[in-house]
């Protein structure tokens, strides 16, 4: 039984030594770096021709948006001017259909800021994932480890800045999309 126990004693040094060996040539070549991520969405031409997209889509749906507001608020005019002259009947059917022009109104509003939330979440989206894949691909290349991405929530407390490659990043990324 003593033999046994100081075999298995020898392996665990053993395994234990070749652990710590492991762990330590391994830790010492780990590179992390990070990237600043509103900087770099901000700075991408990607990210910045999206919102200029979505800002154009916006403008022409808050044209119609205001199109419409414009027939309500004259069929309002309109309404109050002709009441003295109308009948009750008039009276009704022209309150009801500047009711009718108010619901579709807001149910063209909520379409619309439906629609305007799911495109800037698409676009965005598509951004995201293209600086995502650039992120998988340089970090491959050049050999880190890790990438963080660090935002103004603080979800890095601490780094040296010789490890913030978000300018090398936005540069070439720019440049490769500039190049599509």
């Amino acid at each position: 039984m003593n033999r046994y126990f100081q075999i298995g004693f020898y392996i665990l040094v053993t395994v234990s030594i070749a652990v710590l060996y492991i762990l330590y040539f391994k830790r010492a070549n780990t590179e992390v770096v990070y990237v600043d991520s509103a900087k770099l969405l901000n700075g991408y031409q990607a990210m910045v021709n999206a919102r200029t997209e979505y800002e154009q889509k916006a403008k022409g749906w808050q044209a119609n948006v205001d199109t419409l507001m414009q027939e309500v608020q004259t069929a309002i005019k309109e309404h109050e001017k002709q009441i003295p002259s109308m009948s009750a009947k008039e009276r009704d059917l022209s309150r009801q259909v500047i009711e009718s022009k108010q619901r579709q109104l807001a149910q063209y509003q909520q379409a619309i800021a439906e629609k305007a939330r799911q495109e800037d979440v698409k676009l965005t989206k598509q951004v995201v994932d293209q600086v995502n894949a650039f992120l998988d691909r340089y970090g491959k290349e050049h050999g880190y480890q890790i990438i963080l991405a660090a935002n103004q929530t603080g979800n890095i407390a601490y780094a040296q800045k010789k490890l913030d490659i978000t300018e090398d990043v936005l540069a070439i990324i720019n440049q490769e999309y500039s190049h599509k």
